[in-house]
């Protein structure tokens, strides 16, 4: 069969099950192939938080202004990357769109990305933007909180229905493939076989490179 080469982002607000679709998406038979025993296999965020020396702290999304440069310059970093290893699957928890909601918002400023998805594009990425129904985030602030770190972060449910609104406007402004996916009453399990029949019909799971062959 062709190498399954998949590479997926995953947008949506907070409590929206990104992070974990992403850890089951990147062990789904569909998308990476059977695995009879662990590998290395990417999975990335630019929600991490790498600009600054303690937790919660700031990154890609939630940098200050003057921390601009140092960001746009880790997403050009990412780009090159996925450009020199373009056969292979990469599953992308949170990225760019999630920037220009978080600095719309904070900053009032609003970052062009079109240089990257221009270079995304040739590689086959894909956007899921995982959303749910405003009276569903209750049911799921109560899940995250029995594990959650930092639940001082879901006090306010009003700020994610807000963000989830921006966001769907800012999905609908990309140039990338996109999947809107209501994850309001899905389990994670039955999110990623939404997410593995959408992109097998786009032809996402492979890249198409005659060259190749």
């Amino acid at each position: 069969m062709p190498k399954l080469t998949p590479k997926i982002i995953l947008e949506g607000t907070r409590l929206t099950f990104k992070t974990d679709i992403a850890f089951a998406l990147n062990e789904h038979p569909r998308i990476v192939g059977p695995r009879k025993y662990k590998y290395h296999s990417p999975l990335i965020s630019a929600e991490w938080c790498t600009f600054t020396n303690f937790p919660w702290g700031r990154g890609p999304i939630n940098f200050e202004p003057q921390e601009e440069s140092l960001a746009m310059e880790t997403y050009s970093t990412w780009a090159r990357m996925f450009e020199l290893q373009r056969y292979y699957s990469w599953i992308v928890d949170r990225f760019h769109l999630s920037t220009r909601a978080y600095q719309l918002t904070t900053h009032k400023k609003d970052y062009d990305f079109h240089w990257l998805e221009e270079r995304l594009m040739p590689l086959g990425f894909h956007i899921v933007f995982l959303t749910r129904t405003a009276e569903s985030f209750e049911a799921a602030r109560a899940e995250r909180l029995k594990v959650s770190g930092n639940p001082s972060q879901y006090d306010n449910l009003d700020v994610f229905i807000e963000e989830q609104e921006l966001m769907r406007r800012l999905v609908r402004e990309s140039m990338l493939p996109i999947f809107e996916l209501d994850i309001s009453n899905n389990t994670v399990e039955t999110a990623t076989e939404h997410i593995a029949d959408w992109m097998e019909s786009t032809g996402g799971l492979y890249m198409d490179d005659p060259a190749e062959k």
